[in-house]
């Protein structure tokens, strides 16, 4: 197989993927399959991360527990016995092959802070040019919710985000997104190719759930992690995992599809016809199915520092800005967020905390109208506290001192530090 164009992949494995639903068994004939790949992954000069689920369904069943307990404190000792469990089964495969790997935990909390963000990248970046596979998992002994990505699928995201990725695999039980659930409607249809995800999938069900109990995701995440990816310029894949050699064929195939220079001429029409021209190609090809979620193009896609503030970081409380200030936040060349703009305030938060930033109507009195419904545009990260903001909302940048004693900004919240969804 020759490949010109070499990519940074980030894979992501379900629990599911690894362990038996049934028996909690380990699927080591389908891990060794995927170490073989990531080999051959690498020798073609490819670069490649690992996602991996499964420590507390691997220490479930170290524990010879049947079921997954309910306690918070007895899921994160579970998990702390199934992560090295989970690890050295890695670290054995790979060493089969010379192949060193390196693991990776991460919480939310790791992140939240912008210097702590770039020193995660910049780890899995030197990773990377070491040659060693990077295997990252949610840190499950210490996360609690508050600080949980809620699943690999979305930390598999963030993680394509950080490194900058060129594809992010989502590995799961079916070949492809569907229409509907194809083990129940033997007329589901395959959708193979999602040219702008912000225009939805109209006609597609995808709330049947997860597949298997050992994981914590359906369908419905691995849409929620296209999505993050899409939007800061990564190419997601959903695949079946059984076969995970079929992630070559696949590779060399978009390589042929060159889809950063060609996708605009390639994906034109409505998404009917797309699927069945795709499927012509995959099989002429002989290429496997899969679905290929087009990555934002370069214009629109987010950078690194507005993907950290919209995914990154939890929300204390929320903004709510008038149309002026929305309009001004959202140009070509974005200002800043000034007071004037700020029309109330919801919750309790410190300087620096992530908001929400919420788009309201402002009566003439300057009020908010309640009869307006708020919409979530963006996020920030304020100069001032909840309380502070109450207290100079609607003012001049100029009036911020007489009012509090002090002037720390004439900003709410610098343009840096505001971030906003590309559609």
């Amino acid at each position: 197989m020759t490949m010109s164009k070499c990519y940074t992949l980030v894979i992501k494995l379900g629990s599911s993927s690894l362990v038996d639903e049934k028996t909690k068994e380990p699927k080591l004939a389908i891990m060794s399959l995927i170490v073989e790949t990531v080999v051959k992954l690498r020798r073609l000069g490819h670069k490649v991360i690992i996602v991996s689920s499964g420590g507390i369904a691997v220490g479930l069943r170290t524990l010879n527990l049947d079921k997954r307990p309910k306690h918070l404190a007895e899921v994160q000792a579970i998990a702390a016995v199934g992560q090295g469990r989970l690890i050295g089964r890695w670290d054995l495969l790979f060493s089969q092959f010379g192949q060193r790997i390196a693991q990776i935990l991460i919480t939310r909390n790791d992140i939240v802070d912008w210097t702590q963000y770039k020193n995660a990248q910049n780890t899995i970046n030197e990773l990377l040019k070491m040659g060693v596979v990077p295997i990252v998992n949610e840190n499950d002994t210490l996360s609690i919710s508050e600080i949980k990505f809620g699943d690999n699928d979305t930390l598999s995201a963030i993680t394509s985000a950080l490194v900058g990725a060129d594809y992010l695999f989502l590995l799961t039980d079916v070949d492809c997104l569907y229409t509907d659930n194809p083990r129940t409607n033997p007329e589901a249809k395959p959708i193979l190719v999602v040219p702008d995800l912000a225009k939805g999938l109209p006609g597609v069900n995808t709330s049947s759930g997860s597949g298997s109990d050992v994981g914590t995701g359906g369908m419905e995440t691995k849409l929620i992690a296209a999505d993050l990816a899409t939007n800061a310029g990564v190419h997601t894949i959903i695949m079946k995992s059984d076969i995970p050699g079929n992630i070559l064929k696949i590779v060399e195939y978009m390589q042929a599809q060159d889809l950063d220079t060609n996708k605009k001429q390639k994906y034109q029409g409505d998404l009917s016809s797309l699927q069945d021209k795709e499927l012509a190609t995959l099989q002429s090809l002989h290429v496997p199915l899969h679905t290929t979620f087009i990555a934002n193009d370069n214009l629109h896609h987010l950078k690194n520092r507005e993907f950290w503030i919209l995914h990154g970081l939890v929300t204390r409380g929320s903004v709510i800005i008038d149309q002026g200030a929305y309009n001004a936040l959202t140009r070509k060349n974005k200002a800043g967020l000034l007071p004037v703009g700020i029309i109330d305030i919801e919750g309790t938060f410190h300087e620096l905390e992530c908001v929400d930033l919420k788009l309201g109507k402002r009566l003439p009195n300057g009020e908010l109208d309640p009869n307006t419904p708020l919409q979530t545009v963006g996020r920030a990260r304020c100069n001032y506290t909840s309380l502070e903001l109450s207290r100079i909302k609607g003012l001049q940048s100029e009036q911020i001192e007489e009012e509090l004693g002090y002037a720390d900004s004439e900003y709410a919240a610098h343009r840096e530090n505001l971030a906003f969804p590309p559609h």
